[in-house]
């Protein structure tokens, strides 16, 4: 990494809002690239890794939410935040269920660029790498159901590691995108506990859907699917509210 704030990836087509952007991130201690296209973002997300991408939905030469779906599946870690002019709530919910940490609409305030950036890149990776999945408190968060030692969360066979950001199960390790692991933080701090899908939403992507969202289910989907085959379900439906995390012995 470039600098000690982060290192950036701008993808936008339209030069104003990429000179604006690398002068305002470079001025705040960032290192900036910039792209102009997909096949020019996909080439630089492979070569510079960068700790967050600032990425426009509609360019010259394919989507950005399809180049998001690509980056994610190729198991990049790093931040992602749409900005676009596109602001239906179903183009929001199609960005951060394809792997999106966050979505600003154009126009946009710059210090509210900031700010998002630099949370998504507190919840995803650069610094700490913990997921910022809001407030822990609850059965997990102090030793209840999921203990801790240090910055391991467990929980039955199941290892969260915060610092690593590495995830075991019963010895074997389990490749997490980013939101995954903030969803499955947020499950083990709160152990034992049913949390409604707001409670998730709010807690993890920081969005308060009104309800409309199927978000959550799509990533406890994700979840399970990489979880269930290597013990137990850990993860238990409450139909019509939310889920949780909970082993049968304990009911």
């Amino acid at each position: 990494m470039g600098s000690s704030a982060g290192h950036i990836l701008i993808v936008d087509d339209q030069p104003n809002i990429v000179d604006m952007l690398v002068t305002v991130l470079t001025f705040h201690g960032f290192t900036v690239d910039s792209a102009t296209t997909v096949a020019q973002a996909q080439q630089l997300a492979e070569s510079v890794r960068p700790d967050l991408v600032v990425l426009d939905v509609m360019l010259p030469d394919g989507d950005g939410f399809e180049l998001c779906r690509r980056l994610r599946e190729r198991g990049h870690r790093f931040g992602i935040v749409f900005l676009t002019a596109r602001d239906a709530r179903r183009d929001l919910v199609s960005g951060l269920t394809l792997g999106g940490d966050d979505y600003l609409t154009k126009p946009f305030a710059v210090e509210e660029l900031l700010a998002r950036v630099r949370a998504v890149l507190r919840r995803v990776g650069a610094g700490s790498g913990r997921s910022g999945a809001g407030d822990p408190a609850g059965p997990g968060a102090h030793g209840g159901s999921a203990g801790s030692a240090g910055s391991v969360l467990r929980y039955a066979d199941l290892e969260l590691d915060e610092d690593t950001l590495l995830v075991q199960r019963a010895g074997t390790p389990v490749q997490l995108s980013p939101t995954e692991f903030k969803l499955l933080r947020y499950l083990m701090l709160n152990a034992g506990r049913v949390l409604s899908r707001t409670q998730i939403l709010e807690a993890v992507w920081r969005y308060d859907f009104g309800g409309e969202s199927n978000v959550v289910d799509t990533y406890i989907g994700y979840l399970r699917r990489k979880l269930d085959p290597l013990g137990e379900p850990l993860i238990v439906t409450h139909r019509g509210f939310g889920y949780a995390m909970r082993t049968a012995a304990k009911g």
